[in-house]
């Protein structure tokens, strides 16, 4: 399974329904993204640009788009960022890769 990191800015109209009824949010999405395979590794609360972040498994990248998308048509996020992530065995192995092809890669003419 992948895995992706999500991003979420809520509205002013979500905070002040959370207010207005504090809940966790995360127990609205669970269910959907165990619907399409996936599994909610965690989430927090967050200070900044983004007011939630959240680790996801999913199986591939069309299940992350759906739930991203789902979640964005829900109408309390003002902004949503999914980043797909790799692990680190997953990185060496692109490492090892990319060193028996370097020399190939497109270099614009006279470099």
């Amino acid at each position: 399974m992948a895995y992706y990191l999500l991003q979420v800015t809520y509205t002013s109209e979500a905070w002040a329904a959370l207010i207005q009824n504090p809940q966790n949010r995360l127990e609205a999405v669970r269910p959907a993204v165990e619907r399409l395979g996936g599994h909610i590794d965690g989430a927090w609360l967050a200070f900044g640009e983004y007011d939630v972040v959240a680790l996801f498994q999913m199986p591939d990248h069309v299940s992350q788009a759906a739930i991203s998308i789902a979640i964005a048509a829900g109408g309390a996020a003002k902004a949503l960022k999914t980043t797909p992530l790799m692990t680190f065995e997953e990185g060496i192995e692109a490492l090892r890769k990319a060193a028996g092809v370097a020399g190939t890669v497109y270099r614009p003419p006279g470099v």
